[in-house]
């Protein structure tokens, strides 16, 4: 057995997220309790209302450029400034936010996102829309994956048992996710107003005016939290040096995740969206309802992986639900009209986000608890830069090669990374599989 039983040789110390370390869980009294539940809520609804202009915004963005006479190389670029500037708010979140306050920073970040909206709004010039697009964290992922989505990792398990840490996860993906998905019916919205006589680009207007206003509710949701999801004192947060094995399993799961990230930065809701805007000429009116069914598949998905995860293995589930999904992906391509295009892609995404829970809690598991913050940081880092690295790439490749490359790109990168992942790490398992 390759991986050591965390449960026996290491110390039952705290959890630890993104560079920010948890206490360690104490037999909770019943107002404790109550308040524990209560922060698990307001976490997950300031996270929906946040995902729900994630899932706007992925729909939108690309569609919204062209109708302001950006090509799609430009929107790619945009789309790459606002995921570097998620990239470097997650990094910097995680430097600074127990010493600043994590409630504080929440909040932070959530007025820097209300005030990318507002830009996009008033739709600046290219030089500063581009500026805010990084600083305001634009995100045309179609996913929240920003500080506050680290930061409230970090929280979350300071609300349940540490048995309970898959399942909490899943939880909080879905209504992540449900977010997602009442965000993408959204973005049919001014679709409806243009039926009606209004103009298009006024209910573009409309929309991320909104997304800014629910970044406010989202950010002053986290000035509701208790202070039991704050960092512990200094002298907790010192903790032993990692150990070498674990070193190199970071090492190994950074990189990985990093390359995953890379094909999923292929596949971002914006060009996916543009995608099919371009092949079938259809709009937001069209679009909208599709991913509204995809990020509800997401949803699902999530509490579905926490289920097979406790009977295969948490490995397993990511991989073997994982490579089905890019299989379907790479078939969207030929399908010969919109249906089956739709068909296949919401096969996909039934499938595609079962790693999600699944890798968090996996990460946390197969390395020393006081190895956990190093295992998030570096983790998370690799992601959001693969991710910013990505979509100007895949501008370049749509207009410059074929309109469906990013998206056998993507898939293909992702199905890499699943045999990787999966020969490199099969005989680690996390202590609950031992």
């Amino acid at each position: 057995m390759s991986g050591p039983r965390l449960n026996r040789d290491f110390p039952a110390v705290g959890t630890a997220h993104y560079g920010i370390v948890t206490p360690p869980m104490t037999p909770r009294t019943p107002p404790a309790e109550a308040a524990a539940a209560r922060d698990a809520l307001l976490l997950g609804a300031a996270g929906a209302l946040r995902s729900l202009c994630a899932g706007v915004t992925g729909v939108l963005l690309a569609i919204f450029l062209h109708a302001r006479g950006w090509n799609v190389a430009e929107a790619g670029a945009l789309v790459t400034a606002g995921l570097a500037g998620t990239a470097a708010a997650t990094l910097m979140a995680g430097l600074t936010a127990d010493r600043l306050g994590r409630r504080r920073t929440l909040f932070v970040a959530g007025l820097l996102s209300a005030a990318g909206y507002y830009a996009a709004a008033w739709s600046p010039s290219r030089g500063v829309f581009l500026a805010a697009a990084f600083f305001g964290m634009l995100n045309g992922l179609g996913r929240d994956r920003g500080p506050a989505y680290a930061l409230e990792q970090a929280m979350l398990p300071q609300t349940v048992a540490p048995e309970r840490r898959t399942w909490a996860l899943a939880w909080y993906s879905l209504a992540l996710d449900a977010g997602l998905a009442l965000g993408s019916l959204l973005a049919a919205a001014p679709y409806w107003l243009a039926a009606r006589g209004g103009d298009l680009l006024a209910g573009f207007q409309s929309v991320w005016i909104f997304c800014a206003a629910l970044s406010v509710c989202s950010a002053a949701l986290s000035l509701l939290l208790s202070r039991g999801v704050e960092a512990p004192p200094p002298a907790a947060l010192r903790a032993a040096p990692v150990s070498p094995e674990s070193r190199r399993r970071i090492a190994g799961l950074a990189a990985l995740t990093g390359m995953d990230s890379l094909g999923g930065g292929f596949l971002t809701g914006a060009l996916v969206s543009y995608w099919f805007f371009a092949r079938f000429h259809v709009g937001g009116e069209w679009l909208g309802p599709l991913f509204f069914a995809a990020r509800l598949a997401n949803a699902a998905s999530h509490l579905v992986a926490a289920w097979l995860a406790a009977r295969i293995g948490l490995l397993n589930t990511m991989v073997w639900t994982h490579i089905p999904s890019s299989l379907f992906l790479i078939a969207v391509p030929f399908a010969p009209d919109p249906g089956w295009a739709a068909a296949l892609f919401l096969a996909r995404e039934a499938l595609v986000e079962m790693d999600v829970p699944t890798r968090q809690s996996y990460i946390l598991a197969v390395v020393q608890p006081e190895a956990r913050a190093f295992a998030s940081g570096m983790t998370t880092f690799t992601r959001n830069v693969a991710y910013a690295a990505a979509p100007v790439a895949a501008g370049w490749a749509m207009s410059g090669v074929a309109l469906a490359s990013p998206l056998f790109l993507g898939a293909g990168i992702k199905i890499a990374y699943d045999l990787l992942l999966y020969f490199s790490f099969r005989r680690i398992r996390p202590p609950e599989e031992n």
